[in-house]
Parts: structure tokens; C-alpha cells; sequence
């Protein structure tokens, strides 16, 4: 229990207060509770029989010491009294739903936020091993698991948990029999809670199993269409969705059908209690009716409360046990993403925000960079992917990197883009490290893959990535567009740069696709361009357009290309061939290449 305490405070950090607003706002509800119902006692006896004032001690203290005219009107002031007290525990319950309602949803967008926020920031090591559809369900599903079904329950059994104790001491102070009876019911509910507890705990797990899988086969299916398509595999993916969302409703159907059993049986007990006590006290107090009026009005009244109270309360208990496991997903991808955005990699390197950087560019007229002794190897292997490379690139120059598939060359590129961390070597900007300023290195760097991700929006939106529409320059914007060689295309767009371009640009092509990718890269003014086999999907003549492209900015922007044809790094300054993580060869083209 200590530990899910400090994982929940850990999740809902920032809220702390508001929690403790609530919980002072129960425990007033709870009394006033109290209060009201014990005063219907005296009201029904002073109403019954008026003369219970005389030989009533509270009653008549009361009475003589507020110099009441009358009983009469003595029982119209504690009838007001009695209505006060409720109407006003009638709007402070709604004020404390309503707030614990509030604080579950706020939190709810807040762990969306943070999640998002530590997702986009953690180490690109911890996406390649994580399932895209896992994430999409912790920021979506599992975050309402765990405000709806953990936090708003627990609050709202904390609420239920005070009412039921103070109607509790109520009752036993107004009769002991009857609290009695009750209490011998009661090891019949608890054995049925824990009878209950394993498998609606399994089922929840089940079903919060079943909605990942959904979502996993939504990627798949959507995301490869047109292959489905041309296949005729579309029925698998159905089947799939069938059996998985029948595994969710069964599963969560029972866990909510049997969720609520304990409330049945309890209203079947408040009536067996109601029916046995009543007889017991007729046989053992004869002539006392008026006495058993009093006790079974505040009986009867505590009841109406208690029932429910104890029905959510177990409700709760029932939502919130089975799926207290969020709560471990969602606190373990937190401090995971923390520990390996801490671990030391055996360089010096300080991470200011990766999604904004406030500070000046150090980088700004650099002339070289330097790697230096790079050596990387993916965790849980043996095998070193670099092993110490070093080079040296001036401002300016164009690189190639060749290789067999294997030999280091992404591994490098991504080393160089600050995805990856070394465990040994530098990277030296004029002799500046890197790592002394990661958010400001990347700010010079450029990136243009194999498959550019475009976004389906406008051609304006997907060169400009990441800019509110308010702040594009739409000079920058034109001068990219240019450079970029994409102004016929435009032109030829039915709303030129406001052309929506389709999920991931199928309304593009290729060549189109490569080009707005290398328009972004110019777009955010990026010195150095990387390219990642940028090429190897494209037919012979496109790619040579986007050749062309890169050779135009050849001594303007400083290029590192992988290459899959040789052909599209002729034009490089220098070539490095990488052979199972070290420099086999480096030199021009005709040194390295042509073996001239």
C-alpha cells in the first residue's frame, strides 16, 4: 500500500492541494451528514408525542434555555434546523462531486501532457524497443484508467468511506441491536468482495489487453492499405478486430456485471435487516412504538444514505482494485524515460529541453566538426556498431558514407543527429563539445530520410513542421520552395502551398515527398543537411532531380549523405567507406570508389 501511495502522489504531482481541499470538503459533508440525519429522530418523537419535551433532558435544555412560546413552534425550528442542514449538505455534495469529477479530468489532460511531453523527449534507444500502438494506448486509454477508474474512485470511496463511518457511530449510538444485526451481515459481503477481488482484477487486465491489440491492429490494417489491398488480406485484419473486440466485451462486461453484485445483495440485506429488527424490538419492547418510530426514522433515513453509500463504496473498491495496474504502467515508463535520460554515457553532455531551446546558438560560425573516437553498441549486445570512428568534416563540404547494410553508417548518422548517445568518444564543433548544448547542435542539423513523414495537412504546414501558423515567414517559406525545386509543383497544386497532401503524402510522389522533406530542412535554416539514403526508393530520373537538388547546395549547407547508388555521391568532397563499424577507406570518389 505504501508504494502505491507514493506512485499515485508521484503521477498526480501538482495537484497535491487540490486534494487536500477535497478531502476537508468530505469530512464537513460527512458531519453535516451526521448531524441532519440525527436530528430526524428527535423531530419524528417531538412530532409524535410533544410532551417527550418535558422529560427529555437535551430537548428541554434546549427548549427552556431559547424561551420557546410553545411546543409547536419548537418543533417547526427543529424541523428547519433539520432542512438547513441538509440543503446545505445537498450543495457542498454536489461541490465536492463536481470537484472530484474536475480534478479526475484535469489530471486526466495533465498525465496526457506530461506523457506526450516525456515520450517526445526520451532517449530514441526507448522508442525502437517500444510498440507505437503501447504508446498511443498509455497516453489515451491507460491515463483514463487511471484518473477515472483509480484516482476518481479512490476519491470517491474516501467520500462514501466518511459518510459510512459517521452514519456508522450514528447508528450504534442510536441502537446497539440494530448495529448488531447489521454486523453479522456483514462477513457474508466481505467474503463475496474477495471472492470477487482476483477475477475482476483478470478481467480488467483482459480487456485493457484486448483494447492494445485493437489499436495494434488498427496500425497494421490502416497503415499498409494499399498492400492489404493489392494482397486481398483485408478479411484478416477483420477477423482479428472481431475476435479481439469480442475478447473486450466479454471481458469488461463480466468485470462490470460482477462489479455491481455486491449491491444487491446488500439491499437485500437492508431490507432483511429492516423487516428482523422491527420484530425483535416489538417482542422486547412492548408499548415502546413511539421509541421504535424514532429509531427506525433515523434507521430508515440512514438507510437511504448508507445504502448507496456502501453500494458505490464497494462499486469503487471493485473499479478501483482491478485496475490498479495503470497506474504501475504509467509510473514505470515515467522513472524508466528519467533513469536512461540520466545514465551516464561516458561523455559530458547537458540536455537544456528538447522541445525548445531558449538560449543562443554556440555553433554559429563554426568551420569544423570533429568526431572523435566514436565508439556505440546497442544495449544488451556484445558487439561494438562504431567502433572509435573518427573524422573530420569542414563547413562547407559534402560527405558520402558507403557501406555493406550493417556496416554502421545509420548508426553514425544517428549518432551524429543526437539520437543516439556515445559510450566513448566526442563530437567537437571548432573544439566545442556537442554535448555541452545537445538541443543547440541539433538546431544546425537537417534531416532527410529514405521515407519522409509528412502529415496530412498542407504543403505550407508540412515544410513548415513544427510552426505555428502565425509565426511562418512566408519569404523563408518561398526561398525553401525554390531551392527545394518545387515551384512547378506547386504551381500545379489546386491550392497551391494550401494543398492538403493526404495521410503521410499519398497524394504526392516520391520525388515530391524528398523534396518537401529537403524544403523543410532549408525552411527551419538548417546549416547541415543530412540525407539517409534520401534516394533509394525513387526511379532513376527523380532521383536524379533530387540529386540535382543536393548539388545545388553543395558549398552553401554542409551535406552528409548515406548512399544507396554510388552515382548519387560522385559530387562529394570526401567518401567513407564503413565496414563493420570502422573506417575501411576514405577519399574522394576516385580514390574510394573507382579505386583510383
Amino acid at each position: 500500500m505504501p508504494q502505491f501511495i507514493s506512485k499515485l502522489l508521484y503521477l498526480t504531482k501538482g495537484h497535491h492541494k487540490s486534494l487536500l481541499v477535497i478531502a476537508f470538503l468530505l469530512l464537513i459533508i460527512s458531519g453535516l451528514e451526521v448531524v441532519g440525519t440525527a436530528m430526524i429522530g428527535p423531530f419524528i418523537t417531538v412530532a409524535t408525542n410533544p410532551n417527550i419535551i418535558k422529560t427529555n433532558y437535551w430537548l428541554g435544555l434546549i427548549h427552556n434555555q431559547l424561551n420557546f412560546v410553545s411546543e409547536q413552534y419548537f418543533l417547526i425550528v427543529l424541523g428547519a434546523v433539520v432542512l438547513i442542514a441538509f440543503y446545505i449538505k445537498a450543495f457542498l455534495s454536489f461541490e465536492a462531486q463536481k470537484a472530484v469529477f474536475q480534478f479526475s479530468h484535469t489530471l486526466r489532460g495533465d498525465l496526457c501532457h506530461r506523457l506526450l511531453k516525456t515520450y517526445l523527449e526520451a532517449p530514441y534507444s526507448f522508442h525502437l524497443r517500444m510498440n507505437s500502438a503501447t504508446i498511443i494506448q498509455n497516453v489515451i486509454t491507460t491515463t483514463e484508467i487511471v484518473c477515472i477508474n483509480v484516482v476518481m474512485s479512490l476519491l470517491t470511496a474516501v467520500s462514501n468511506g466518511f459518510i459510512i463511518v459517521a452514519l456508522t457511530l450514528l447508528l450504534i449510538k442510536t441502537s446497539a441491536l440494530a448495529m448488531l444485526q447489521i454486523a453479522l451481515l456483514l462477513p457474508v459481503l466481505v467474503g463475496l468482495v474477495k471472492l470477487l477481488k482476483s477475477r475482476l482484477a483478470f478481467w480488467a487486465q483482459e480487456g485493457w489487453s484486448a483494447s492494445k491489440e485493437i489499436i495494434r491492429i488498427l496500425n497494421h490494417g490502416l497503415g499498409g492499405l494499399k498492400e492489404s489491398r493489392v494482397i486481398g488480406c483485408e478479411s484478416y485484419f477483420v477477423q482479428q478486430m472481431e475476435q479481439q473486440t469480442n475478447r473486450l466485451a466479454k471481458n469488461f462486461s463480466l468485470n462490470a456485471s460482477y462489479g455491481n453484485l455486491p449491491r444487491f445483495v446488500i439491499e437485500a440485506f437492508m431490507i432483511t435487516f429492516l423487516v428482523s429488527f422491527t420484530l425483535l424490538y416489538v417482542n422486547l419492547n412492548q408499548g415502546q412504538g413511539q421509541n421504535l418510530t424514532a429509531v427506525l426514522g433515523i434507521f430508515g433515513l440512514a438507510s437511504i444514505r448508507l445504502l448507496p453509500a456502501i453500494s458505490n463504496l464497494i462499486g469503487n473498491i471493485n473499479t478501483f482494485r482491478p485496475n490498479a495496474f495503470a497506474i504501475d504502467k504509467l509510473f514505470f515508463d515515467f522513472q524508466e524515460i528519467e533513469k536512461s535520460k540520466s545514465l551516464s554515457t561516458g561523455v559530458s553532455y547537458r540536455v537544456n529541453n528538447l522541445l525548445s531551446s531558449s538560449e543562443p546558438l554556440p555553433f554559429s560560425a563554426w568551420k569544423q566538426i570533429v568526431l572523435d573516437k566514436i565508439s556505440f553498441q546497442y544495449p544488451d549486445t556484445e558487439r561494438k556498431v562504431l567502433d572509435e570512428i573518427s573524422l573530420t568534416i569542414q563547413k562547407g563540404q559534402s560527405i558520402g558514407l558507403i557501406g555493406k547494410s550493417g556496416s554502421g553508417k545509420t548508426t553514425l548518422v544517428d549518432v551524429v543527429l543526437g539520437l543516439f548517445l556515445p559510450q566513448s568518444g566526442d563530437i567537437k564543433v571548432d573544439g566545442v563539445s556537442v554535448y555541452e548544448d545537445l538541443r543547440a547542435w541539433q538546431n544546425l542539423l537537417g534531416y532527410v530520410p529514405q521515407s519522409i513523414f509528412l502529415i496530412d495537412d498542407t504543403v505550407e504546414r508540412n515544410i513548415a513542421f513544427g510552426v505555428p501558423d502565425c509565426l511562418i515567414d512566408l519569404d523563408r517559406l518561398r526561398r525553401a520552395i525554390e531551392i527545394a525545386q518545387l515551384s512547378e509543383v506547386v504551381e500545379q497544386l489546386p491550392d497551391g502551398i494550401k494543398t492538403v497532401v493526404g495521410e503521410r503524402g499519398v497524394l504526392l510522389s516520391g520525388g515530391q515527398r524528398q523534396r518537401i522533406g529537403i524544403a523543410r530542412a532549408l525552411y527551419h535554416g538548417r546549416d547541415i543537411l543530412v540525407f539517409d539514403e534520401a534516394t533509394a526508393a525513387l526511379d532513376t530520373e527523380t532521383e536524379q532531380l533530387v540529386t540535382e537538388v543536393t548539388k545545388g547546395l553543395s558549398g552553401n549547407k554542409t551535406i552528409v549523405i548515406i548512399a544507396h547508388r554510388l552515382k548519387t555521391i560522385e559530387h562529394c568532397d570526401r567518401i567513407y567507406q564503413l565496414d563493420r563499424g570502422r573506417i575501411l577507406k576514405s577519399g574522394t570518389y576516385q580514390e574510394v570508389v573507382l579505386g583510383q
